[in-house]
This record gives C-alpha cells, structure tokens and sequence, in this order.
C-alpha cells in the first residue's frame, strides 16, 4: 500500500529529490488506497509499513540528528517525531522516475494483492478522492463529509487535515496576511504567513478555512493571546490594555479599525461564529 502512495507521488511529480518526507499528501494517499484497496479488517495505519518496510533492504529512514528509531514504534506520533526523511536504494530511486517502469510496478503490486478491489480502484482514482474531498470539505465547498469518516479522526487524519489547514488557509487569502497585506514567499517553498485558528482546534476540533486567518507571525501571536480580534463588519480590534510605541511603524494601534483583506468568495470567510468566540473568550478588550 505504502509502495502504491509512493508510485503515485512520483506521478505527480511531488518526489523530486531521494528524500520522502512525512507530508499530509503521502498519508492521505496511503489512506485513500488503501480505503479503496483493502477489503480485510486491517487498520489504515500509515506508520506501520512506513518504518516496517526499512527491512526490505531498499528503503532506509534517516532520524533525526540525536533520534534513534526503538525497536517498536507504537504509534504515528512517535514516528513523526523521529523521522527526519526516508529514501529508496538508488537503483530504485532511478527506476521509480521512469513511468514505463512505474506501470509495471504498479501492475505488480495490484495483480499480485489486490486483485478483487483493482478494477474499483482504478475507477476511482478517475474521479475525486479522499483528498479532494477533504480539501472541499476544508474550503467549506462542501456539506457532505469527506470519504474517510470517523467519529473520532485517529492521529493520522488529523494530521492530513491539520496539514492541509495550513496550505489552504493561506492560499484562499492569496499567501497575504489578511491584516497587514503582507505578502512573503520564496523560491524554497517557504512563507511568512500562518494559518491562524480562530477557536483553537482542541477545543473546536474545526479545521475549516472557515475556523481560520491567514496572519503574518506577530500578528499571529497577537491574535492568540488577544491582543487583537474582528468586529462584526470584520475591522480589526485592537486591546485597550497594552502599552506601546504608537509612532511605531508597527504599532497594534494603528491596525484599529482597518478592514481585513478577505478571501474571493464569502464562502471561505471567517464564520461569524468563531469570531464572536475569539472576542467574547479571548480578546483583552
């Protein structure tokens, strides 16, 4: 199954260098296939094969500086925090960036386990799938749940969705920060604006573009502790109880009033909802 999310990574062009990161798209591939795939009463557990397949002799996983891997790995958790990347042998690393050879691996693995469930499989990956659902189901685009459901998403899930959070929020806000306008990328995939949860996942468990901001790092940690918050007619607040340079540049208090930069499509706006949380709990008014 791992081999399979593999094979498709490569498809996409999302394995670029031998260095497998642990990412919301590899887990929630290996999920979907295997919700599509598995017909027995296995677990869709993504940590399992990904340290278990270290003894094959053609996938090695490198820790990170000061980490070993123990003897067991019981959960996704504690794989996560050990595993810097993983990497195939060379000889496969190279065969795998060949799609004729892909096909045939590809074939391999379907024919040889899996094949009551291929013919499905294959139907469905030619239409949306779980991560596309999610993604809908993220963006609020969506009323109907997504294709992996759960009365409690296991840590796995909640990684992917929390991973995705991340991506979308700053993207239906164009990569600026909705407050400042701030707009930071660079050629390493690398952004200065977060997504900012309105209610805390812990306590919401909502990870809808809806729940939240995309903020750049100091207006983040502000929002946070309640040093600013949204109005109804989504103009910023700013807390009364700090004190402050406000001939500063950067001063909170120069953000009072100001309007926030949303997002095209009052579909992926701030739920009014939230916000009147975050004043009525958070903000230090």
């Amino acid at each position: 199954m791992l081999l399979l999310s593999l094979i498709e990574l490569f498809e996409k062009g999302e394995v670029l260098e031998n260095k497998v990161f642990i990412t919301p798209e590899l887990v929630g591939t290996f999920k979907e296939n295997f919700t599509l795939l598995v017909t027995t009463g296995h677990n869709p557990d993504f940590y399992l094969p990904f340290y278990h397949l270290a003894g094959e002799g053609f996938w090695f996983i490198k820790t990170w500086p000061g980490k070993e891997l123990n003897s067991v790995i019981k959960n996704f958790t504690v794989l996560n925090g050990l595993v810097e990347y993983a990497f195939f042998s060379e000889d496969l690393f190279t065969l795998l960036h060949s799609s004729e050879t892909r096909t045939i691996l590809k074939s391999a693995v379907l024919n040889r386990y899996f094949p009551e469930s291929t013919q499905l499989y294959l139907q469905a990956k030619n239409s949306s799938g779980y991560l596309q659902d999610l993604k809908q189901y993220l963006l609020n685009e969506s009323a109907a749940t997504y294709t992996i459901t759960q009365t409690a998403p296991d840590e796995e899930q909640l990684f992917v969705r929390g991973g995705l959070f991340k991506k979308l929020v700053p993207q239906v806000y164009n990569f600026s920060c909705c407050i400042s306008g701030m707009r930071l990328s660079s050629l390493h995939g690398f952004s200065m604006v977060d997504a900012c949860h309105i209610v805390p996942f812990s306590l919401s468990k909502d990870d809808k573009v809806t729940n939240g901001l995309a903020l750049c790092p100091n207006l983040h940690r502000a929002f946070d502790r309640g040093l600013i918050s949204v109005d109804v007619q989504l103009k910023v607040l700013v807390s009364s109880s700090i004190a402050e340079d406000e001939n500063n540049t950067y001063a909170l208090k120069k953000l009072e009033g100001k309007r926030l930069n949303l997002p095209f499509g009052a579909i992926h706006y701030p739920a009014q909802e939230n916000l009147s949380w975050h004043r009525e709990v958070m903000f230090k008014g």
